[in-house]
């Protein structure tokens, strides 16, 4: 029997860490890391599993000195935190196993630090590895020669994550995104062949997910319709579940625009209670969208703002990824993004400069063409090396775009054009469903009041800047005259949370290289973006 601990490394600062949003919902983090509780689940039961999300509580060193293996796990932003804690594991004597994202794509990076690497999933490796351990016949490298069987992967041990303290829950249906985008390391980590759970899976995932009390859930495909023909009955039978249990969670997911072709997929989400779903547009530079192989962006059936119209008309609000600084960006792209962010009613966009991720054909042809930053933290944000643009122009641009779509009057603006003005109706599958249950309705609508007023205290209380809550007031008070609805009013909180985290961080940003350009190009210190 093995006493086994695995951590999830604590993230610096970035835009969907919601750092410093969450004070402002009672949280400690956004949502769990999903390989920890799947991981734990791959674990034979006579093993005991110990789970430690930084991100929640510090890390226990003794704790993890009196285990039999430690395993770390990590995506790109982690790997800073990723080689401190193996090399305060290491100075402990720990047995060390590394995998996620990053060693996936860097196999190298934590060379003398780790006695085992994963590359890639881990539904077969994990249980190998822990019959070889057990044999004193452990490899080095582990990497799997087929991509796992997803409808054989157990349903993860949520019960050990302390729950509690996430804003969000999270999910998986899928796994795999059938497109080809030239900057994107989903396809080289989970391929190009979507693989899906059954519906039984997922409604047990849904089951576990809801005893641990979360009520708002992330499904974390990276492309939830990679397989539309496939996802459709699996959505059928989340729409069957919520209406047997009251409609008890609400979700948001990534698709990709393609989403906008399809009505009977929209209707779906729709009636699955999907509010929002997070879409890669990257940029509105169709001949960079040629360049990058984004071709869904571009197929007929409209430009791209009005498919995100389709889609926001449907009932479903959409963030998006936007992106700056590839080879068909000259000066012009950044205010380009302003205005096309704003005339697509887009309130939350996680917009960052291009970044080439190893093993990602973008990264072997800009290595080829000599254009990377070889430095693990490059002094201007990227490793990119753009062609139309100065690597201080992209960063100069990037920060003011940034520091533009948060300004509070730009911000509140897309927000009404899409809440007041465009009427946005989120949540109608769950509304159709209370016209039979108005009791269940009242109890709903009476506990979402009450996070509201809870909200808007901390609000209140937390954010320091005065001018900022009155701001805050002012925008709740014009929303709430139009929209009377106790539901909509926690969402409206929700986004002036959220506003506050990328407005206070843009300006971080802003302030940061001001700093640096005053010191000179000679002493520029690195400029930590880190997943914007």
């Amino acid at each position: 029997m093995a006493d086994i601990v695995l951590i999830n490394p604590k993230f610096e600062i970035s835009y969907w860490g919601l750092e410093h949003a969450l004070p402002l919902m009672g949280k400690k983090a956004n949502l769990p890391v999903a390989a920890l509780p799947l991981l734990a689940a791959l674990t034979p039961e006579e093993h005991t599993v110990t789970l430690i999300d930084e991100n929640v509580e510090p890390i226990d060193y003794e704790r993890c000195a009196r285990a039999d293996l430690v395993g770390v796990t990590g995506m790109s932003v982690q790997r800073f935190r990723m080689i401190e804690i193996l090399k305060e594991l290491k100075a402990r004597n720990c047995f060390t196993v590394v995998g996620g994202p990053y060693v996936t794509v860097q196999e190298d990076y934590f060379d003398g630090l780790a006695d085992a690497i994963f590359i890639g999933e881990a539904e077969q490796t994990w249980p190998q590895f822990l019959r070889e351990w057990a044999q004193g016949l452990h490899q080095y490298r582990y990497e799997q020669v087929e991509k796992s069987d997803m409808t054989a992967v157990p349903t993860p041990r949520f019960d050990l994550m302390k729950s509690k303290h996430y804003a969000f829950g999270s999910v998986q249906f899928s796994r795999g995104c059938p497109f080809q985008c030239e900057f994107c390391d989903i396809i080289v980590t989970f391929g190009r062949r979507p693989r899906i759970k059954t519906a039984e899976q997922v409604v047990a995932e849904l089951d576990a997910v809801r005893r641990e009390g979360l009520k708002i859930v992330f499904v974390v495909d990276d492309n939830l319709i990679g397989n539309k023909r496939a996802i459709k009955p699996i959505l059928r039978a989340v729409v069957d579940w919520q209406r047997a249990n009251a409609y008890p969670l609400t979700f948001f997911t990534e698709a990709s625009l393609d989403l906008a072709d399809d009505p009977e997929l929209m209707e779906l989400m729709v009636e699955a209670n999907i509010l929002f779903v997070f879409v890669g547009i990257e940029t509105p530079n169709e001949e960079a969208l040629k360049e990058t192989k984004k071709l869904q962006n571009l197929r007929k059936g409209g430009t791209i703002i009005e498919k995100v119209h389709r889609i926001q008309d449907a009932g479903m609000g959409v963030w998006c990824g936007m992106i700056m600084g590839f080879d068909n960006d000259d000066s012009t792209i950044f205010e380009a993004q302003r205005k096309f962010l704003h005339e697509a009613r887009i309130t939350t966009s996680m917009t960052g400069m291009l970044h080439a991720i190893p093993k990602t054909p973008l990264y072997d042809r800009l290595q080829a063409e000599g254009r990377l930053d070889p430095d693990d933290r490059p002094a201007y944000g990227t490793n990119v090396i753009p062609l139309k643009l100065s690597r201080q122009e992209l960063l100069d641009g990037y920060i003011r775009v940034m520091n533009e779509l948060y300004e509070p009057d730009a911000y509140f603006e897309r927000m009404e054009d899409l809440y007041i003005r465009g009427n946005l109706q989120l949540g109608q599958g769950r509304v159709r469903w209370w016209r039979k249950h108005r009791l269940r309705q009242l109890a709903t609508e009476t506990m979402w009041l009450g996070q509201s007023i809870g909200m808007f205290a901390l609000l209140m209380i937390s954010v320091r800047d005065a001018k900022l809550r009155r701001e805050y007031r002012r925008r709740l008070w014009r929303y709430l005259k139009h929209r009377q609805n106790p539901g909509m009013a926690l969402v409206y909180l929700l986004h002036i949370a959220m506003h506050f985290h990328a407005y206070t961080l843009a300006r971080s940003l802003r302030e940061a290289t001001s700093k640096t350009r005053t010191r000179g190009a000679t002493e520029r210190e690195p400029v930590l973006i880190n997943s914007f």
